[in-house]
C-alpha cells in the first residue's frame, strides 16, 4: 500500500468544537478511501506526540490555518519537514482559512478529504526568521494610522483601536497614513534606511526567493527578490503581521527563504 493510502489525520480539538459534523464528515470518507490513523490530541504536546509518530504516513491536519502552522513549525524544528506530505481540510470560520484558501486547498470537507486522498504533493517555499518561526503565505509591516491629540485614556483606546484595525486588514482610515521608520536590507543590499520614512513592507516567497515589496510614502514602490531579508525598526520596535498572525514588537528580524521546502497535497 502507498504512503498516499497510509494516513495519519490529527483533528484539531478547535476544530471539533466549532463544526464537528465536518470533522465527521471528513473522517469518514479518509477512513473510507484509506487506511486511516485517527488522532484526537486534546492540547500541544498530545499533537506533538502524535506527529512524531506518523511513521512516514501521509499526514493530514483536520483544522484551520493554525493547526496547519503549528504542523508545519513542530516538522520544521525537528527538520523532517522533507520526510513526507502534509494535507489538509480545512474546518473553521472563513477568517481562520485564509491561509488555507492562498495555498489552493479545496474548502469543503467532502473536497478536501478527497484530494488528501487522490491530491499530489506539492513542493512549496518557506520563509523562517531568526527566531525559528515560520511564515508559509506572505508577512507585512503595514501603514500605522495617525493618532491625534486627545485626553489621555481616550487616546490610548483610540491608538489601540487603530493599532487592530490596521494590523488585521480593515478598511484604512481617512486621514493620511503614518510612516514608519525602518531599516530594510536584501541580500545585505540597502533598500531603505531610518532616515527615510515608508507606508509599509510585504515579503512573500516565490520562485525560490523573498520578494520584498517596500511601499513608499506617495505610491511609489521598490520590488526586489532575495534570499534574505532583514527589517529593523527605532528602539520601540515595529510590529508585523505573519500568517494573519500578529507579533511584535522587535527591534529587527530576519527572513530566510527555505526553497521546495515541504510538500502540500493539493488538487491534481
Amino acid at each position: 500500500m502507498s504512503a498516499a493510502h497510509q494516513l495519519v489525520v490529527l483533528i484539531d480539538p478547535v476544530a471539533r468544537r466549532i463544526d464537528g459534523e465536518s470533522v465527521r464528515i471528513a473522517k469518514d470518507v479518509l477512513c473510507a478511501g484509506a487506511q486511516a490513523k485517527i488522532c484526537w490530541p486534546q492540547g500541544p504536546e498530545e499533537f506533538a506526540r502524535a506527529l512524531a509518530r506518523r511513521s512516514g504516513r501521509r499526514t493530514v491536519v483536520v483544522g484551520d490555518d493554525q493547526a496547519l502552522l503549528r504542523t508545519v513549525t513542530l516538522l520544521h524544528r525537528e527538520r523532517e519537514l522533507d520526510r513526507g506530505e502534509l494535507a489538509m481540510v480545512p474546518v473553521g470560520a472563513a477568517d481562520s482559512l485564509r491561509l488555507a484558501r492562498s495555498l489552493g486547498v479545496p474548502l469543503g470537507a467532502v473536497a478536501a478529504a478527497r484530494t488528501a486522498l487522490e491530491g499530489a504533493g506539492r513542493r512549496l517555499d518557506l520563509l523562517v526568521d531568526d527566531c525559528d518561526q515560520v511564515v508559509l503565505g506572505a508577512l507585512r509591516v503595514p501603514a500605522l494610522s495617525p493618532v491625534r491629540a486627545r485626553p489621555a485614556s481616550p487616546t490610548v483606546w483610540g491608538a489601540a483601536r487603530t493599532l487592530v484595525r490596521t494590523l488585521v486588514g480593515a478598511p484604512a482610515p481617512v486621514a493620511a497614513a503614518v510612516a514608519h521608520r525602518l531599516r530594510v536590507e536584501a541580500d545585505g543590499v540597502l533598500l531603505s534606511d531610518l532616515d527615510l520614512p515608508v507606508a509599509g513592507v510585504s515579503v512573500a516567497s516565490a520562485d525560490g526567493l523573498a520578494q520584498v515589496v517596500v511601499h513608499g510614502r506617495t505610491g511609489e514602490r521598490v520590488r526586489v527578490a532575495a534570499r534574505a531579508v532583514t527589517i529593523s525598526g527605532p528602539v520601540g520596535g515595529f510590529r508585523y503581521r505573519a500568517d494573519q498572525v500578529v507579533a511584535g514588537p522587535v527591534r529587527t528580524r530576519t527572513w530566510t527563504v527555505l526553497a521546495d521546502a515541504w510538500q502540500l497535497v493539493l488538487p491534481g
